[in-house]
């Protein structure tokens, strides 16, 4: 992989990650009209590594917030008294909230590295989710606030973000996000959710092909200098992007993200159907 090909796709990556328009669907899409086999373990070790970037951003736009609620985690192990702390409550959402997509990667996984990429797949997921996500930002009560979540919600919005690699169009944060909405979150709440319940999941898979499939980039026609420049790349545009869309939400609806998204898997499907783009 040229240096040019890393520095787009950590465009991609970093642009989408944290939107509700799937980022491993867009990854797959541009991946493909570059001429990659996005079926190859090469290139699925790649995709998921370079996620690592995105995730650091959040990590350091969200740092204050990280050590707050570990923090409130850690004084309520140790101390009853510190338990009615919401944020005690949150840290241990954040944890039980991750198990679903811990588990559903898991079991999944040879499902999610090869027929779950097809773009078939992911053009349907992206109009059918499309429905979900138009109800759930029309709910008439988004009122609930961070320091209402409870350990259902976070659950519930875990069980949702499960979903997520199975049905790669969904998108995580679109999954997320849907759960939050449709719990009563207001949409601010709802996207730092998604942030928050995301860390976790993403690092781990980041890491675990790091290191499972390390050979296979240091081997394959990618190599790790472009997988590190698309890395750094994800990185910085991800931190911009997440700015962006917490402002952006604290004054509109989702309803141009799901106009996006209808239209962006109507195109796959004339492309796929057509023969242009190879599913």
């Amino acid at each position: 992989m040229n240096w040019l090909h890393a520095i787009i796709l950590g465009i991609v990556e970093g642009v989408t990650e944290f939107l509700p328009v799937s980022s491993t669907g867009h990854l797959n899409i541009v991946e493909r009209l570059l001429g990659y086999d996005i079926d190859s373990v090469g290139m699925t070790a790649f995709t998921a590594v370079i996620q690592i970037g995105a995730i650091i951003a959040a990590i350091i736009y969200f740092w204050d917030d990280i050590v707050r609620i570990v923090a409130a985690w850690l004084q309520g192990l140790r101390d009853s008294s510190a338990r009615s702390n919401p944020d005690y409550t949150l840290g241990w959402g954040i944890i039980l909230g991750t198990l679903p997509v811990a588990v559903a990667g898991l079991v999944l996984r040879p499902f999610i590295e090869v027929t779950a990429r097809s773009l078939w797949i992911i053009a349907g997921a992206l109009i059918v989710w499309s429905g979900v996500m138009w109800l759930a930002d029309r709910q008439r009560n988004l009122s609930k606030g961070m320091r209402q979540v409870g350990i259902r919600d976070a659950l519930t919005i875990g069980v949702f973000q499960a979903l997520a690699p199975v049905f790669p169009g969904i998108s995580r944060s679109g999954a997320t996000i849907s759960a939050g909405l449709l719990l009563g979150f207001d949409r601010v709440t709802a996207t730092r959710l998604s942030f928050f319940m995301g860390i976790p999941a993403l690092v781990a898979a980041g890491l675990l092909e790091a290191v499972t499939a390390a050979g296979e980039i240091g081997h394959s026609s990618i190599g790790w200098s472009a997988t590190l420049i698309a890395t750094l790349v994800s990185g910085v545009v991800a931190y911009a992007t997440i700015a962006w869309l917490l402002k952006f939400v604290s004054s509109n609806k989702f309803t141009s993200f799901i106009i996006y998204r209808v239209a962006l898997g109507a195109v796959i499907m004339v492309l796929v159907g057509t023969g242009v783009v190879a599913a």
